[in-house]
């Protein structure tokens, strides 16, 4: 007789439809260590931004209580229409916008261009400019404020040295309060911008340079014939963010004239702290945030668009 074969116990075959592979389990752990953000974001982004667009459709004094919200359609976009404030607001923005965007741009690109070219010890004088920048808004403000006072300023002590009897009364004049802001707005941003132009510059090859030395070009025509347009991309740049940064200016002008005088420096974010925060009128500081999220949304589109033809 044969001797009986001893019976081999086989491996039980793993099942390739198994759910919980380690592909899948490391893409857990790192969706928990993500689920905070992701809460956060939903709480404080979506539902925040939700619940501002249905409180523009209706009335709610903030010291009722949430029973205080009662719907009321159209009616805070009506009252945008017919709001002197509101109107006086968004032309004040717009100055604000011409005077603190392509100006500083401009003033930012020639000094990066002399930095980067023409001045020794560069990463000093880098420095310097962006000082300001990364200074608290409200103490540059407060210096400023100090600078423009009518009476004992140094600004206004020098021009009446220079025979000026009646210097500007700057931040408490209705006529110059906006373009007093705008100057300082301007200049404590001009670093932040410088820094971005040198960066660009340094992406520009000095072969084109050179090679337009060869052919005769000036100094002029390099920098309006290959400085200007290299640096489209950096403009563009610069161009969306300090134009959305207009538009969302809040914080100087509370400090400084809180919208005053006479609304003279009034702005769109400072009318809905006002309706929000001194009003309690919710439903209407609403509305003027949509406004204020449509014309930044139009601009954007806008200047994308002319990018792209470009």
């Amino acid at each position: 007789m044969e001797a009986a074969k001893p019976i081999l116990k086989t491996e039980k075959p793993q099942d390739s439809r198994k759910f919980w592979t380690p592909k899948r389990k490391e893409a857990l752990v790192g969706w928990l260590f993500l689920a905070p953000e992701i809460v956060g974001m939903l709480l404080l982004n979506v539902f925040a931004l939700g619940f501002s667009l249905y409180l523009s459709f209706t009335s709610w004094n903030l010291l009722s209580g949430i029973s205080g919200i009662k719907f009321a359609g159209l009616e805070n976009y009506v009252h945008m229409l017919h709001d002197p404030t509101i109107l006086k607001a968004l032309k004040n923005n717009l100055i604000y916008t011409v005077l603190t965007v392509p100006v500083p741009i401009a003033i930012a690109l020639v000094l990066a261009v002399l930095i980067h070219n023409k001045v020794f010890w560069k990463d000093y004088f880098k420095v310097v400019f962006f000082i300001p920048y990364i200074s608290s808004i409200i103490a540059v403000a407060a210096v400023w404020s100090a600078l423009f006072h009518p009476s004992l300023g140094p600004v206004n002590q020098f021009l009446m040295d220079l025979g000026i009897s009646n210097p500007p009364k700057w931040l408490v004049d209705p006529k110059t309060s906006l373009i007093s802001i705008a100057i300082i707005s301007s200049w404590a941003g001009l670093g932040y911008t410088i820094i971005i132009y040198m960066a660009g510059l340094t992406n520009i090859s000095n072969e084109l340079y050179e090679a337009a030395e060869i052919d005769g070009a000036t100094g002029l025509t390099k920098f309006f014939k290959i400085t200007v347009p290299l640096l489209r991309p950096t403009t563009f740049f610069l161009l969306i963010t300090m134009l959305i940064g207009s538009f969302k200016v809040f914080d100087i002008i509370s400090y400084l004239t809180e919208g005053g005088p006479d609304n003279s420096s009034t702005v769109i974010v400072f009318r809905i702290y006002e309706e929000g925060f001194v009003n309690y009128n919710m439903g209407y500081a609403s509305a003027i945030s949509w406004l204020l999220f449509a014309i930044i949304a139009v601009i954007t589109a806008a200047t994308w668009k002319m990018r792209k033809e470009e």
